[in-house]
């Protein structure tokens, strides 16, 4: 049985005769793309000079200005003013030298400190605490909201709701430090002993959350390798939280540190709902002193000297706390 194809030899093609056919390409198509050069579109108008977008930025920065920039400038003018209710009378720096012989300015710097010292060193191992347990867990997202609802909370009503808890007749903290022997029959907020602690613990419970979220969010860009690659090695979870985890945690608790930091300096809310001051003074950190000074004695040129202080002294000390807690990029691991 024959196919239709007809087989044909080597034999029977003649020779100088190719048995396989190249197509023929022209000479003239070039190998490489062209690089066309389009012409640019018709512009119906000119290129806009750069100061039409100073123009256009110009009432947002007159209106940042005066909101920011000008009472600034007058702060400084009125500290050196003996200013009352009426008019101020020109007396140069001595609101500031008379600062070094108040008393209770220098006792609000000494309470200031141990206010913000105390509510730092126990929002940062909470707040630390917390992000490492609600780091991978089953209810993580829960878990977060629920640590957040504190800071939603406006001071002056976290204030009262404390308040009402330290109360010496109705108030469910008061009973319970009672229980367990921590309090004897006076109230936590009219002991000299109990006052300082009791706005701590109230500024701790609002704002360790801050720092729960932030230390959180640093523990997600932590290297998993680094991790592995040390778990291999035998290094206990421990040392690995300390060799690992906490070096790259420090640009974000550097963050964490200065946002709370600047917050305590100028902390007033809960402390003038709960204590005022009191009680004999105990509580009357410098903001709280200041706050009498100008608005409760109307001593405005006073307290615009104590404020500019309070500012110069808290960007000294936050530029400070960057040197101290700033770790160089060739120590970072």
């Amino acid at each position: 049985m024959t196919s239709g194809v007809t087989n044909v030899s080597v034999a029977q093609v003649p020779p100088g005769t190719s048995l396989f056919r190249a197509r023929g390409t022209s000479s003239d198509i070039e190998a490489r793309p062209i690089t066309a050069v389009l012409p640019l579109p018709v512009r119906l108008n000119s290129a806009a000079p750069r100061r039409y977008y100073l123009y256009l930025m110009a009432p947002a920065i007159a209106v940042l200005a005066f909101i920011s920039l000008y009472p600034f400038v007058w702060l400084i003018v009125m500290s050196l003013q003996d200013v009352g209710v009426g008019a101020g009378e020109w007396v140069g720096l001595k609101n500031y030298t008379r600062l070094f012989n108040d008393v209770r300015f220098l006792e609000g710097w000494v309470l200031l400190a141990q206010y913000s010292a105390m509510c730092l060193a126990l929002q940062l191992s909470i707040g630390l605490l917390l992000a490492v347990i609600v780091n991978g867990a089953r209810w993580e997202k829960f878990l977060v909201t629920a640590l957040l609802m504190p800071m939603m909370m406006a001071p002056a009503v976290a204030g009262l709701v404390w308040l009402f808890l330290y109360n010496g007749t109705f108030g469910w903290y008061h009973w319970l430090f009672q229980s367990l022997g921590w309090l004897d029959s006076g109230s936590i907020l009219s002991s000299t002993d109990t006052a300082m602690l009791a706005i701590v613990l109230v500024d701790v419970w609002q704002w360790t959350p801050l720092i729960t979220l932030i230390a959180l969010a640093g523990l997600k860009r932590v290297p998993q390798d680094q991790l592995e690659a040390n778990m291999v090695d035998g290094a206990s979870p421990l040392r690995n939280f300390f060799a690992i985890t906490l070096p790259n945690l420090y640009p974000v608790l550097l963050i964490a540190i200065m946002l709370r930091f600047m917050d305590n300096f100028r902390f007033i809310d809960a402390a003038l709902v709960l204590t005022g001051g009191g009680p004999a003074d105990s509580t009357k950190i410098l903001p709280i002193y200041l706050f009498e000074v100008a608005f409760k004695f109307f001593k405005l040129g006073r307290g615009a000297a104590i404020a500019l202080t309070l500012l110069v002294v808290t960007i000294i000390l936050g530029k400070l706390l960057v040197r101290i807690f700033e770790k160089p990029k060739s120590e970072r691991v």
